[in-house]
């Protein structure tokens, strides 16, 4: 079974820039599950050259890990997934920033969701220690509201004065 064990951070500032080795756009939404016993996101995801379809569950209490899996699908096919499927998009540019052995993806949001960057790593166990860049802020992992399935239903900018207050102290 495929696990991802992934640690999400607000950022302090944008010196990171300085870091990038190279950037992506993308597109993506977010197709309703009915609820029930397990929760479960399912996503498609478009970039100028690919197009996945991803099944992610939820994080056991107290942990990092959730499981995942990921599948290519035709370009085509994901638009009008997009398009039939899904409502509202989270665009987005990800930059990548190379710390050996680690590397940070760096989530910059449109529309929406602008101005929140969120930056991530992905980590081959819970029990990982990793480097902290100067440019990392709040550890915001367990915090939904910024998982990109929830920013798809909730933007960024629909959220209340005092929560963005509270998010940059």
């Amino acid at each position: 079974m495929a696990k991802e064990i992934e640690r999400r951070f607000l950022l302090k500032d944008d010196s990171w820039k300085k870091e990038t080795t190279s950037f992506h756009c993308f597109r993506q939404a977010y197709i309703p599950v009915v609820p029930g016993e397990k929760h479960i996101v399912v996503r498609i995801r478009v970039t100028d050259e690919k197009a996945f379809l991803t099944l992610k569950g939820s994080c056991a209490s107290g942990s990092f890990a959730k499981s995942e899996f990921e599948y290519p699908i035709p370009q085509e096919d994901a638009c009008a997934m997009l398009e039939e499927f899904c409502g509202n998009c989270v665009e987005k540019t990800r930059f990548i920033v190379e710390k050996p052995p680690f590397r940070w993806e760096i989530d910059e949001f449109q529309g929406e969701n602008a101005p929140l960057c969120i930056a991530e790593i992905e980590l081959p166990s819970e029990e990982t220690a990793f480097p902290r860049p100067a440019w990392l802020g709040r550890e915001v992992t367990t915090d939904h509201r910024y998982s990109n399935s929830s920013l798809a239903r909730h933007p960024y900018s629909s959220w209340k004065k005092q929560d963005l207050e509270r998010d940059t102290q």
